[in-house]
């Protein structure tokens, strides 16, 4: 297996006024699973791409070990790549769809049925071996995708949001083969999705991407737990963080009559325009008397065991939707006003014109 170094790797598309990716430097350790994030055009997928080696590389260079991959061709990186696509040969059964790159290589018949028999077995598709791309649900398509590039037995595996094509369940459960299979073969993997729940579910570590620059990377619950900047802090969680522009003011953040407590970390640093995050679950239900930030219900999500309520508030500084997370027991309805608040080590504060975190 190998480690994977990009060295300040830049892509400059001919005529762009502004390089894909400036320059990325990220080391991706042996046998990890890599997962690159965040919106359209953040450049995560030219980034695995000049790692396969489709996309050029204008300065800096790409290791994988010790080998320095920077101009070497694709087919000669020891990399297997699993596309969005899939890119299955209609003509070809399964089984010549997950051979045909050993074919190719001059493997041996022998050998590519044993390679073959094995992937099938790990990937549960024994029984389809001899059906055709047409015959199957988009799920075993991805499978034999995925079949295909195991029986490479590559350094490194490639993955360009190959789930994107799946219904919504059959996302969850193939995302959690992928995970497993990934953790038995311990291939370093680099998988690329704009869908943060899927980072933050299937990767060791995560690496949030914006216009081609690294924002932060770092383990799911780090990043959930302590995003460096707003951008992350906005991007990372379902439903994402609401967050509040408000004045420090004496240690406090005030969001028009309403204070909002920060940690000792932030008041000490803050000054000027602030923002405040809270997670939709950080938020506690009090009453009138108490002096919560009052939020007038418009919508209530109930998922069983709990519930997401949207509201807004006439609190001057506060966004248009505050998003509270509730038991299903909590009898919340349409119209409702709640009150709530916070504990001060729940609460982020980010300088609203940087953008960088303030808190511990």
């Amino acid at each position: 297996m190998a480690t994977i170094t990009f060295d300040k790797a830049q892509r400059w598309y001919p005529g762009a006024d502004s390089p894909a990716v400036p320059g990325l430097d990220l080391e991706i350790n042996d046998g990890e699973f890599m997962v690159l994030v965040g919106p359209s055009g953040c450049g995560k997928s030219t980034s695995l791409r000049m790692l396969a080696g489709l996309e050029e590389v204008n300065s800096g260079k790409i290791l994988i070990g010790d080998r320095d991959v920077t101009k070497v061709p694709p087919k000669d990186r020891d990399i297997a790549m699993v596309f969005q696509n899939y890119a299955l040969y209609p003509h070809m059964s399964v089984a010549d769809n997950m051979a045909f790159a050993l074919k190719m290589a001059k493997v041996p018949a022998e050998e590519r049925k044993k390679r073959v028999d094995e992937a099938a077995k790990i990937l549960g598709l024994g029984e389809f071996l001899e059906r055709k791309p047409k015959a199957l649900s988009g799920g075993q398509r991805q499978r034999v995708a995925m079949g295909r590039a195991i029986v490479r037995n590559p350094q490194v595996f490639c993955m360009d949001e190959p789930l994107s094509n799946l219904d919504a369940k059959m996302r969850v459960q193939t995302r959690t083969d992928i995970a497993k299979l990934q953790a038995d073969l311990g291939v370093t993997t680099v998988y690329v999705t704009h869908d943060q729940v899927e980072a933050m579910t299937m990767g060791d570590r995560v690496a949030v991407m914006k216009l081609g620059e690294l924002q932060q990377v770092d383990t799911p619950l780090k990043l959930y737990d302590k995003p460096a900047n707003l951008f992350v802090a906005g991007f990372i969680g379902s439903p994402q963080m609401n967050l509040m522009e408000g004045v420090a003011v004496e240690g406090q953040v005030k969001l028009g009559d309403y204070k909002v407590p920060v940690d000792e970390t932030a008041s000490k640093t803050m000054n000027g325009n602030v923002t405040v995050g809270v997670r939709p679950e950080a938020w506690r239900l009090v009453s009138a008397e108490e002096g919560g930030l009052p939020v007038q219900v418009t919508v209530v999500e109930e998922l069983g065991a709990d519930g997401f309520v949207y509201g807004t508030s006439g609190v001057e500084g506060t966004p248009h939707d505050i998003i509270v997370r509730v038991s299903a027991r909590d009898s919340v309805h349409k119209g409702d006003t709640l009150y709530v608040t916070t504990d001060p080590h729940k609460v982020h504060v980010f300088d609203t014109d940087t953008g960088e975190r303030l808190s511990e």
